[in-house]
């Protein structure tokens, strides 16, 4: 069986609340072996943290605060997600970075937030996952400094050019890549050929951004496979060789 790994999924969500043991059952049944949960923000820990206790081992919990959370009251969270941080048992601070697709009215403050965050990671010795829609060339900048001091992670999601790639992967982090990669005018082809699969990790993002042929969709971590299926076409490999691959990479990132 191919092994998989889903590194980024917010099945804690009421999206899943009906029918989350059929969700599970079936990414078992995929392939899936562990699946990464981003926190967004103090609404979600309680949810988060219940289904991590339900599936110790196989669902494992972040802790940060998401940027589109990111208000005038930002630092109030992030006294929180530090509580939460200095008790252990999270693989990594997120998810946490940069938006500027919905609004831009708090831009200031996720910087701020978003330094924060990655000196709390330096502190816990955990990697950042980062969401960075619309605002690749601005968090890279922001992480360049942290780079420095040994600070890695991942590009959540990500959605840019190969030469932006190259950049992040300068910097010591991973990309993951979802179902927009499987997406006709995605455009991740030419990232996909153009970089090592050993800076590669495979997300769902669930519930949200669905690979083909499940777009519009609720996404689930059972389709994660349909990521390393796209891959393996782009690359000319087998499914298998991209699965263990980029398992083997999430693994080692969030232990």
């Amino acid at each position: 069986m191919i092994r998989l790994v889903d590194s980024h999924a917010h099945i804690y969500l009421d999206d899943f609340r009906e029918d989350l043991n059929e969700v599970i059952d079936r990414a078992k049944e995929a392939g899936v072996e562990r699946i990464y949960m981003p926190n967004i923000d103090h609404t979600s820990i309680e949810d988060m943290l219940r289904l991590a206790d339900d599936f110790p081992g196989y669902c494992l919990p972040m802790m940060g605060l998401h940027p589109c959370s990111v208000e005038k009251n930002f630092e109030k969270e992030l006294y929180e997600v530090e509580d939460y941080l200095s008790k252990g048992g999270f693989c990594a601070v997120g998810e946490m970075g940069t938006d500027l697709y919905w609004d831009k009215t708090y831009f200031e403050q996720q910087k701020e937030a978003f330094k924060i965050q990655c000196d709390l990671a330096w502190k816990f010795k955990l990697p950042i996952v980062i969401h960075c829609r619309e605002s690749i060339d601005e968090t890279i900048e922001l992480v360049r400094p942290f780079t420095e001091k040994g600070l890695t992670g991942v590009f959540h999601c990500f959605t840019g050019t190969l030469e932006q790639a190259k950049q992040i992967i300068s910097l010591g982090f991973k990309l993951g890549l979802g179902g927009v990669a499987t997406f006709k005018k995605g455009g991740m082809e030419p990232v996909i050929r153009g970089i090592g699969l050993e800076n590669l990790l495979l997300e769902t993002d669930s519930p949200y951004l669905a690979p083909t042929p499940n777009r519009g969709k609720r996404n689930e971590p059972s389709y994660v496979g349909l990521v390393a299926a796209k891959i393996a076409r782009e690359l000319g490999k087998d499914q298998e060789e991209i699965g263990e691959i980029t398992s083997s990479n999430s693994i080692t990132l969030f232990s």
